[in-house]
């Protein structure tokens, strides 16, 4: 009778945690005051959603009593109201460090995760910290949180005596919902105990299986609510003073407007007229000596903002719009270029993105870069020409999303640039498939791309790719392979590196659920990739890789990685010359890393890496060491040093181009070189409150690649000695970035920023090895140049002027 009754009682627990929790919500006529005080009498009626559940790590343990959360939910004609009571027995441990927004720091969270469309697909997700900091977030299973989606919203948290509170009031226009009479909405509640790393949510989410979105409970009692008009404008004036040694100090008065226009229940226009990105962050470059371009991260904000449908297929490489130009000046002998501009201006830009009730996304991106001309000089003449080296353009990119099941999706995506005139145009066209089983259990990706570039020659070609795996449990495992035909294209508005090839590739993973006597997680992947040349069926790549990544009882981080090229390989990329390769050695590599619990005002990372290459003295290794040091709740100080040398190492340095009635083919040479990089980053924030920041930023960088000795490729793929080649192509390149700046959020979407930049490179041929005198040349006037800008943006929104009218 006991062990019917033991059985009872689990299989009771086990589907009480697998059913959705209900909240039921209520209509107020009443107006709530966002303060973290709760005196509107209102509350003391609504119904509370409590019985929290652990996430992370004892996934499913019941909070406990004296940690209990207390949540209740109003709502009116134009907002949904959230309370939340976070008890705690030790408010005075309460961790609250002070951040701008979108940035946790240390310190403790509430979030609501809204679906309006209750499908299981993408929660809108509002969180608030302990030191009344927001953050806001899209979040998709699949993409994970897109923090750069920013919607405007009130809350308020205030640390008691028995805890902590948090009062929100969420608009109807930063959601997204049906025009239906009675609504039902999924909804979970999350809260962060920082100092314990302890996660819950108040609906039960069940590790083990692939999904968060889809296991959220139900809010109910929404009716007879009208979607508001979601007109929002945002006008803004900036102002830029430039010097530097070359010009005269010169300022530039900017101004424009963001436009963000509620189209219908799902879809949202949004417009930038006369752009302005002047105070983006900067970009860390380095020395690049191989083959393909180095990729930057978009820190636009337009461009990153609610994205989410246009990553698809990752056939968008935003950068591109208003990027480099796409051709290079021609110049004769008698010419010199006087300016080549490296960026070409936006004019502007649009997007449309929404979804509709019955699960169909949309998402059209357009934007419209200007003509943009080289000047060049004619040294015996002095006459000054014109080259157009990037056209009037257009940017496009088409996405229709159709979601199913609630896990599963089909979309088709279509990217497009036009130039103006007999300049180059490319259009990809692709169709990808996400499908799960009903349980989350298993999983079938894949893709088909067609690209079709018109230029001097037109070229199309083909991508595709096909997953499956399993995506649930303890044990976890995928299988793909990919198949890209030698012309496919996709970089007019995308990015890719690798054409002319097959692989297959696959991961078998274990993890554990729930803390054991040792660890708080514990994670262990074993993995492998080869790439083989189309035409050849030769080995590009292979890798064999164990890793191992942990965490303790301290909520100290801790792993090491084995990595193994077993084969010797061919690469046909590093020779820059159609259908030439050169053999690279087989390498092993190691790596350890650590991070200590960042709760502790001093924190610790560091991550040793050292790779050995079957050749004499072919070594790689690399240190990077991240102390970071948090003095209270308002100053905190974070330093990076990377270092890295590698000995031997074989690259591509020159083309000798041969007679032209020669059968010989021209020789490409290599250098086996030396190459070492120093690199070291400081960052400090100072907050006065969430909505006023101070930030120092620093970034110094240097490389440089010294030739020891040159060597010729042969045709079979080997290098061997080559004494006929004696130009100096050493490579010597420095960088230093620093930005000061001030933010102030005066009002819900509007902010004031202060910035001041200084920036300086150089690259060069000689190499002078004085660490010290590498950063003084760069930290003069004659090197630098100097940007102080003032920033205005002031949030409006149409439904508070009508009310106000």
């Amino acid at each position: 009778m006991r062990k019917i009754l033991l059985i009872v009682i689990l299989l009771s627990s086990f589907l009480g945690f697998s059913q959705k929790k209900i909240l039921q919500t209520k209509f107020i006529s009443d107006k709530i005051t966002i303060d973290g005080k709760m005196n509107e009498t209102i509350w003391k009626s609504a119904s509370v959603a409590t019985d929290f559940v652990m996430l992370e790590p004892d996934n499913g343990k019941p909070i406990s009593e004296n940690k209990k959360t207390e949540i209740k939910v109003l709502y009116d004609n134009e907002a949904l109201y959230i309370v939340a009571l976070l008890y705690d027995d030790e408010p005075n441990k309460i961790l609250k460090e002070i951040t701008q927004r979108d940035d946790f720091g240390t310190a403790d969270q509430f979030g609501v995760f809204i679906n309006g469309n209750n499908d299981g697909q993408q929660d809108f997700r509002f969180i608030v910290s302990a030191s009344d900091g927001q953050s806001d977030c899209l979040a998709i299973d699949r993409n994970g949180e897109d923090y750069s989606w920013d919607a405007v919203w009130k809350s308020k948290a205030l640390i008691t005596d028995f805890g902590w509170v948090v009062e929100m009031r969420i608009p109807y226009a930063a959601l997204r919902f049906s025009s239906e009479r009675k609504q039902t909405w999924g909804i979970n509640f999350f809260r962060k105990i920082e100092r314990d790393r302890q996660k819950y949510t108040w609906n039960y989410v069940d590790a083990k299986l692939g999904t968060f979105t889809q296991q959220t409970g139900v809010l109910e009692g929404i009716e007879n609510i009208k979607t508001p008009t979601r007109l929002f404008l945002l006008p803004y004036s900036s102002y830029y003073l430039n010097a530097n040694a070359a010009q005269k100090t010169y300022g530039t008065i900017k101004g424009g407007l963001d436009i963000k226009y509620g189209i219908n229940d799902a879809f949202t226009l949004d417009v930038i007229l006369i752009p302005d990105f002047g105070q983006t962050k900067y970009d860390n470059q380095i020395l690049n000596l191989g083959p393909f371009e180095q990729q930057f991260n978009e820190n636009r904000d337009f461009f990153t903002e609610g994205t989410d449908l246009f990553s698809k297929g990752s056939l968008l490489y935003s950068r591109r719009i208003g990027g480099n130009p796409s051709n290079y000046p021609t110049k004769a002998a008698n010419e010199e270029i006087l300016d080549n501009p490296s960026n070409v201006n936006l004019i502007n830009a649009f997007k449309v993105s929404g979804r509709t009730k019955n699960g169909l996304g949309i998402g059209i991106l357009n934007a419209v870069t200007e003509k943009t001309s080289a000047v060049i000089r004619n040294t015996d003449t002095q006459e000054i020409r014109r080259e157009v080296v990037e056209p009037l353009a257009n940017y496009n990119v088409l996405v229709l999303d159709q979601r199913f099941r609630k896990n599963s999706s089909l979309t088709l995506v279509n990217t497009n640039v036009i130039r103006d005139g007999n300049f180059r145009d490319a259009n990809v066209s692709a169709l990808l498939w996400d499908l799960n089983t009903k349980e989350n259990t298993f999983n079938l990706s894949g893709d088909f791309k067609y690209s079709d570039v018109n230029d001097i020659i037109d070229k199309k070609g083909i991508a595709t790719s096909l997953n499956f795996g399993e995506n649930s449990g303890k044990y976890r495992y995928y299988i793909s392979s990919d198949f890209v035909s030698k012309n496919y294209d996709n970089n007019d508005l995308g990015i890719n590196f690798e054409t002319n090839y097959y692989n297959l590739r696959g991961n078998a993973n274990y993890r554990i659920l729930n803390p054991t006597k040792l660890f708080n997680s514990f994670r262990t992947n074993v993995s492998f990739y080869n790439q083989f040349q189309k035409e050849t069926g030769k080995l590009q790549k292979t890798r064999v890789d164990l890793n191992i990544n942990a965490s303790n009882k301290k909520n100290n981080s801790f792993g090491f990685g084995v990595n193994a090229n077993l084969f010797e390989t061919y690469d046909y990329y590093e020779p820059r010359t159609e259908n030439r390769f050169v053999i690279i050695p087989e390498r092993y590599s190691f790596f350890v890393f650590y991070s200590s619990n960042y709760n502790k005002k001093f924190a610790l990372d560091i991550n040793p890496f050292i790779a050995i290459a079957n050749e004499k003295n072919r070594i790689f290794y690399e240190i990077e060491i991240g102390p970071r040091y948090r003095f209270n709740d308002k100053l905190a100080l974070n330093y990076n040093l990377n270092f890295s040398s590698a000995h031997n190492n074989k690259g591509f340095v020159d083309s000798i181009d041969q007679d032209l009635n020669s059968v010989t083919p021209n020789t490409i040479i290599f250098s086996n070189r030396n190459l070492i990089t120093y690199s070291n980053s400081l960052s400090v924030k100072y907050s006065i409150s969430s909505k006023m920041n101070f930030n120092l930023s620093l970034r110094q960088y240097w490389s440089y690649a010294e030739n020891k000795n040159f060597l010729s490729l042969e045709q079979n793929g080997r290098l061997k000695e080559y004494a006929g080649y004696t130009e100096n192509k050493n490579s010597n390149f420095n960088s230093w970035n620093a930005d000061v700046s001030y933010t102030w959020w005066f009002a819900p979407g509007s902010q004031i920023s202060i910035l001041y930049r200084n920036v300086a490179a150089n690259f060069e041929r000689d190499i002078d090895k004085n660490f010290g005198k590498n950063i003084t040349n760069l930290l003069n006037n004659d090197a630098l140049s100097h940007i102080f800008s003032v920033s205005i943006k002031y949030f409006i929104d149409y439904n508070e002027l009508k009310n106000k009218a």
